[in-house]
């Protein structure tokens, strides 16, 4: 047999879900604001009602004295249960239902009472207050209990005291009417309570739906989590609340956009800039993996909204991926013209292997030269021009590729270049992607052509590329320099739209400018301004001063 299980303990304690210790909180709440409101009501009720009580026996008090005749009765007349004062005294007492009405003389002998056997009798309680001359109210006990009293002076016509007049009220009543109120007050208090705990409970379910049934360790555990996890991670995170200002952003996505923690509460226009990370931030370029170049970087984002109305933007860094994508395209664009170039090689030996065969020696050295001419004019053109070496291997290399395709690349006659680039690396990409996309444009078109000018105006460089393709239309010429924006169909390893707006970063860099506009005879003629790319020319090395024959005075 299994053994039995052990019993369950019971575990006393706050309710681990939100939503029960909300609920359970609120109704505390309001329970205890309910008792301490009608603790703090009733406290004063009871002075209030002594207080209305005693007033209430002054009052009737002062409306006996005053009665007409009453002060010269009690002077000229002997105390008598059926005397005048006793029965004007009780007619008083029974209209205004109080407890007692007693007029006294100035010796405090009782004139009239409830109990016509204590007339003639001395008053239990001290009249001398009254007696004085002063209205006296208080809750004292007599011969009647404990009551509420009111005494006041009994004065003749000529305004000598010649008595007093003491009211009671039964404290009874009064007690009785604080009982009375009870009822009503906890029903309000009731009613309240069960205001509030149905708010509480409105309340509950909406922190229910909100926190998702979950206990608040359980969220204290996912916001550690989060934190972890959003600045361990390799992508950018960039939240957004449903204003559209930043929110969060974690350590990733300030180093990729190169900003800081002060960018939070400010709008992706404030904190990045106008252009086109900020269109993709904000919403307003919609689309999955869309390419953004901030700085020297390829950046490919990613936005998601959110159920209140906010936004999280991913990104990812394409710069290495992009660079590895271009000199791809570059090797394999090599690899086709290293192929085509077997192909013309190989024909070549079978036309000079034909010539020697047939003994045409004169002919097949002239062959031989007009081949390896060719070659040598266009290095030779283009190293005379252009003295840095990267750009003129660059430009040697495309032209090779350009006649394979069926292109002709020149280089102007205008081309002058000293060896004093600053950033020739950033040349070097802003020419080859200049050059890839003219020879794109031209390819397969009659009587293809590309030109290229560089030259050297002081310490600023000036870059144009011509082409007889199509041309750019008037309504595109700036749309091209927009990241992601390209009209032609993208290769399987990467994304198009990256190289011209790389080529107008890099020179906005430098304080110049790229511009696009119609070539001379049609097709498309790109214009690059770098300022300060060349550094200042150093002093020439002094000519050593040949050494000529010594005269006969030196020798000496």
């Amino acid at each position: 047999m299994s053994p039995t299980p052990p019993a369950r303990r019971l575990r006393l304690g706050l309710p681990r879900r939100v939503f029960s210790q909300v609920l359970l909180m609120q109704v505390a709440i309001a329970a205890g604001v309910a008792v301490l409101a009608t603790g703090l009501f009733l406290a004063p009720l009871s002075d209030q009602l002594d207080d209305q009580a005693m007033r209430r026996a002054l009052a009737i008090a002062q409306t006996t004295a005053q009665q007409p005749g009453l002060a010269e009765e009690v002077r000229d007349t002997p105390p008598s249960p059926n005397g005048p004062v006793q029965r004007e005294a009780e007619r008083i007492r029974k209209a205004t239902k109080a407890e007692y009405i007693v007029v006294m003389d100035w010796r405090g002998v009782r004139w009239s009472h409830t109990d016509p056997k204590q007339i003639g009798g001395i008053v239990s309680t001290d009249p001398g207050q009254a007696l004085a001359g002063k209205e006296v109210m208080e809750i004292d006990s007599g011969t009647l209990g404990r009551s509420a009293r009111g005494k006041v002076p009994l004065r003749d016509s000529d305004g000598t005291v010649v008595g007093a007049v003491s009211v009671g009220i039964a404290y009874d009543s009064v007690r009785a009417r604080l009982i009375h109120a009870i009822p009503g007050l906890l029903a309000y208090a009731g009613g309240a309570l069960a205001v509030g705990a149905l708010a509480a409970w409105l309340i509950s379910r909406r922190v229910h739906r909100q926190t998702r049934d979950l206990a608040f360790s359980d969220i204290a555990a996912l916001l550690s989590e989060r934190e972890a996890m959003l600045h361990g991670i390799r992508e950018g995170v960039v939240a957004l609340d449903r204003s559209g200002r930043i929110r969060l952003v974690n350590d990733e996505a300030q180093r990729l956009l190169s900003i800081g923690d002060g960018v939070v509460g400010r709008s992706p226009d404030e904190a990045l800039g106008v252009g086109r990370t900020a269109d993709v931030l904000a919403g307003r370029v919609t689309g999955t993996d869309l390419l953004t170049v901030r700085g020297q970087r390829v950046l490919v984002a990613n936005r998601m909204p959110t159920d209140d109305g906010g936004a999280v933007a991913t990104l990812r860094d394409r710069t290495e991926l992009e660079q590895l994508g271009r000199e791809l395209d570059s090797t394999r664009g090599l690899i086709d013209a290293l192929r085509a170039q077997d192909h013309e090689h190989a024909n070549r030996m079978h036309t000079l292997l034909g010539l020697l065969e047939l003994e045409m020696y004169d002919d097949a050295v002239e062959f031989v030269g007009e081949v390896v001419g060719d070659h040598r004019a266009t290095a030779e053109q283009v190293t005379e021009r252009i003295a840095d070496p990267l750009l003129a291997a660059l430009l040697v290399g495309k032209a090779t590729v350009a006649a394979e395709r069926g292109v002709a690349l020149w280089v102007s006659d205008r081309t002058r270049l000293p060896d004093r680039l600053i950033d020739p690396q950033g040349l070097v990409t802003v020419v080859g992607n200049l050059v890839d996309n003219a020879l794109d444009a031209v390819a397969g078109k009659p009587h293809a052509r590309v030109e290229v000018e560089l030259r050297a105006e002081g310490r600023t460089v000036i870059l144009r590329v011509c082409d007889t393709g199509p041309g750019i239309p008037p309504e595109h010429q700036e749309l091209i320099f927009t990241e992601g924006w390209s009209t032609k169909k993208p290769p399987a390893h990467r994304e198009r739209g990256i190289g011209l707006s790389l080529v107008r970063r890099l020179a906005e860099r430098q304080g110049g400018s790229a511009t696009v506009g119609d070539a001379h005879g049609g097709g498309a003629e790109f214009t690059v301004v770098l300022p300060e790319a060349l550094a200042e020319p150093g002093p020439e090395p002094a000519l050593p001063v040949p050494s000529g024959p010594q005269t006969a005075k030196e020798k000496s």
